[in-house]
């Protein structure tokens, strides 16, 4: 017969073993009757393998482990176990005269019980996992169902599909790869050994239909979002919504992942700039967000958004085309363009010549979100105590949903459409091109795209830097607290805080002011008391607070000058000492918006159709600094006088004596 051995396990026995003389026709030869068999049994349960032969005179057994080596005691035709894992055997049987042959390999299964063994369990075979789907199997993947037993011997497994058996599917595991809708149905395993057969649970095995598959995670390479509020016009009507909605909106995108640049109150050049540097920090797979609020029309199918030293009245040539901008994201290949314009579309002159822009490539991933329809009004209320574009009030709602970005336009559309205060009056309009389900909330994954996101990350901290807290010490032993906070991308707040008297000042104050002079934006007299908490909830309690707006007109280092006026304890006169604090370009100022040469419009759309670059230019500094931004812009329009000359009758201008009280 076949005999089963090792080479150590012969090479040992050959060692110890020394022939016997004999009459040969009194040997037999040693013959295996039966072997021992392999058996399934749980953890810590005595189990007894046992071989028998025939063979001449007294036979000597020797079992060996999987390791090839002798078992302890292991020198009888039986041997008892209890093991804590599996493992094989093997027993050698020899006689007198140096014959042996070897077992067949047996195996000695454990397993780890979780329903335990019945009290009577004597070997038939017992199922302790059951074979399990938790959820529909997607069409062309690969699905696997379990079956195991314990048994003694080791049982025997056979799969049925809808009550077939399936050819060569003998083992605890049953795999199927490439599911196909054939391979819905039931499947059950049958477990047998000779003391009896067990049958599992059936497992229901649904295929989902293909539009129940979920669709794959979308992620972006980046995410960016330029938002611009123009509120203060040199010679138009004042917004007052832009500025709390390009702050409720940036703080929100924040949340969402999004590197956001803020700015308030943009000339034409400075708003070039601006979306020149934005369009730097796009590239393959990045989310971009462009957002406006302010003055706006649209005439001939474009959309201008008006910078705040337009004339009155103005013409294209004083604005920036939004299809110019969208023309330009496309071009950097960003993964999904998304304009947001929360501005009229209103226009009073039905002549005039459009700019000329090239057409977008068909590349399915582009949305526009419109406050308003074409020819109408966008509005601004109050909306408990402050002010608010309609439209980025209900933007702000839904933002945040995990949803797809025209679903949650529509979402928008529908509440703004129920709102009484502007029923009738304002629509959302959606127009996309959008052939995957994005949303703002896929995540960011950067495998792959390293080298461009080092990139941006250089050029944002560029734009980002913050000057530090400074602890200043005054001649009088008087210190005070210099500090510093981001309202906007283009708006930084300075506080002084008095933080120890010294020993001969008394009654301290604080006042500071900077070198060049900032103009203070939020000063106006209609300026909101929600807006006047919101500029000093960046610090508590300060002695004094100091407000640096429209950094991008910033030219040379910026000087914070403090001045410490105090009683003098011993004396009792008022005395004052000053301190001088150079925080170089802070935030957007580093961009240096006004070194840079401005666009010349005129000639642009005079000009046929051309290469992008031509249309935008892309400065090599790029724009960066997650600010607080607001959103919306509101629509106060004021109407061309009646004397206006007959140049100007192609020059729009927003009218606004038709707009409802409450809006005002």
């Amino acid at each position: 017969m076949t005999t089963y051995c090792t080479d150590r396990a012969v090479s040992l026995w050959s060692t110890l073993c020394t022939p016997k003389e004999g009459p040969a026709a009194m040997r037999i030869e040693i013959s295996i009757v039966q072997q021992p068999l392999s058996v399934c049994v749980p953890r810590n349960y005595p189990v007894t393998l046992s071989v028998q032969a025939i063979g001449t005179g007294s036979l000597r057994y020797q079992w060996f482990d999987g390791r090839q080596e002798e078992v302890e005691h292991g020198t009888e035709r039986k041997l008892d176990i209890c093991l804590q894992k599996s493992e094989k055997y093997i027993c050698r049987v020899s006689d007198q005269y140096c014959n042996f042959v070897f077992t067949e390999w047996v195996k000695v299964k454990v397993l780890n019980s979780p329903v335990g063994v019945p009290p009577a369990w004597r070997g038939q075979p017992y199922i302790i996992v059951q074979p399990t789907v938790c959820q529909p199997v997607q069409h062309g993947s690969t699905f696997t169902l379990k079956c195991s037993a314990i048994g003694i011997p080791s049982p025997y497994y056979q799969w049925y599909h809808n009550g077939h058996p399936l050819p060569k599917e003998n083992k605890e595991t049953f795999e199927i790869k490439q599911v196909k809708a054939e391979s819905a149905g039931s499947y059950l395993c049958s477990v047998s050994n000779v003391l009896g057969e067990r049958w599992s649970d059936a497992a229901e095995v649904e295929i989902a239909a293909p539009d129940k598959i979920p669709a794959p995670t979308l992620t972006a390479t980046d995410k960016v979002a330029l938002l611009i509020g123009n509120l203060n016009y040199s010679h138009h009507p004042r917004l007052m919504a832009p500025t709390m909605d390009v702050h409720e909106l940036a703080s929100l995108l924040q949340q969402l992942g999004f590197r956001v640049v803020s700015l308030l109150d943009l000339t034409l050049q400075e708003m070039n700039s601006a979306i020149d540097s934005f369009l730097q920090l796009l590239d393959r797979g990045v989310y971009a967000v462009f957002y406006y609020a302010g003055h706006g029309y649209e005439h001939l199918g474009r959309n201008y958004l008006v910078a705040i030293d337009a004339p009155r009245p103005y013409r294209t040539e004083h604005c920036v085309c939004v299809q110019r901008v969208m023309w330009s994201m496309q071009e950097r290949r960003a993964q999904l363009n998304i304009i947001l314009l929360d501005t009229c579309r209103k226009w009073y002159k039905q002549t005039g010549a459009a700019s000329d822009i090239n057409p977008l490539a068909p590349l399915g991933n582009t949305v526009y979100g419109y406050a308003t329809t074409e020819d109408a009004e966008a509005f601004e209320v109050q909306d408990g105590g402050k002010s608010t574009g309609i439209f980025t009030k209900y933007l702000n709602k839904h933002i945040l949903q995990p949803k797809k970005v025209t679903h949650i336009l529509e979402q928008v559309s529908e509440d703004l459409g129920k709102d009484p205060l502007v029923c009738g009056r304002q629509v959302v309009e959606i127009k996309y091109t959008l052939k995957e389900p994005r949303s703002l909330t896929d995540p960011v994954g950067t495998a792959g795209h390293t080298i461009e996101l080092n990139l941006r990350d250089a050029c944002w901290k560029q734009a980002n830097v913050m000057p530090g807290q400074k602890l200043l010490d005054f001649p009088c032993g008087a210190k005070v607290e210099l500090s510093f906070s981001a309202l906007f991308s283009n708006v930084l707040l300075a506080f002084g805080t008095v933080k120890n008297t010294g020993p001969i000042a008394q009654d301290c104050t604080v006042e500071l002011r900077s070198d060049p002079t900032m103009e203070d934006i939020f000063s106006g007299t209609d300026s909101s008391d929600e807006m006047q908490s919101l500029l000093l909830s960046k610090a508590d309690y300060p002695d004094c607070c100091l407000r640096l707006c429209c950094l991008q007109r910033l030219k040379r280092s910026l000087v914070i000058k403090i001045k410490l006026s105090y009683t003098h304890r011993d004396r009792n006169v008022r005395l004052t000492e000053y301190r001088e604090v150079d925080i170089d370009r802070p935030l957007i100022a580093s961009c240096r918006f006004s070194q840079r040469k401005p666009l010349d419009r005129r000639r642009e759309s005079a000009q046929p159709k051309r290469g992008h670059d031509s249309d935008i230019r892309r400065p090599s500094h790029r724009l960066a600094h997650p600010a607080r931004p607001s959103t919306r812009k509101a629509e106060n329009i004021c109407q061309i006088s009646s004397n206006t000359t007959s140049a100007c009758t192609n020059e729009p201008e927003e009218n606004d004596e038709n707009d409802p009280q409450e809006f005002t």
